[in-house]
């Protein structure tokens, strides 16, 4: 399970999605940093995207498993994606609250890349087996 390197993947994406952004804030206004944590929306999204990734890992047997859930995955953090971008655009950028957008905001997309790096894995995988039935 873990010596496979979509599982790397996937490790490196709960990584980025679900513990960096405790520690790294979304933005920065003149009120303080804001973490994902001040946003119900946010912590949901994080903590399904985080769970499904799980979920992902632990059907290492089940390869087209794997396959979808890393799919559906990957549109969760689109949403995600989606809203911390909508977000930041709507953020007063005026010298009444001065506002710094933070890198956070750009991990989704980082587990995004990563997500598909695994699935590309999983795939090749796929074909692996397949090319080998072929043969007995």
């Amino acid at each position: 399970m873990i010596q496979r390197i979509q599982t790397l993947y996937m490790l490196l994406a709960i990584l980025l999605i679900g513990v960096l952004p405790f520690f790294i804030p979304l933005w920065n206004t003149s009120a303080g940093p804001f973490y994902f944590m001040q946003d119900k929306v946010y912590t949901a999204l994080i903590g399904l995207s985080v769970t499904v990734l799980l979920l992902s890992i632990l059907f290492y047997k089940k390869r087209q498993h794997q396959f979808v859930l890393n799919r559906l995955n990957m549109i969760i953090t689109l949403i995600l994606l989606g809203l911390f971008v909508y977000r930041s655009l709507t953020l007063s950028g005026g010298t009444a609250a001065v506002s710094e957008k933070g890198i956070g905001i750009y991990l989704p997309l980082i587990s995004i890349v990563l997500l598909a790096l695994a699935n590309k894995a999983i795939k090749k995988d796929e074909e692996l087996v397949k090319s080998v039935d072929r043969l007995r």
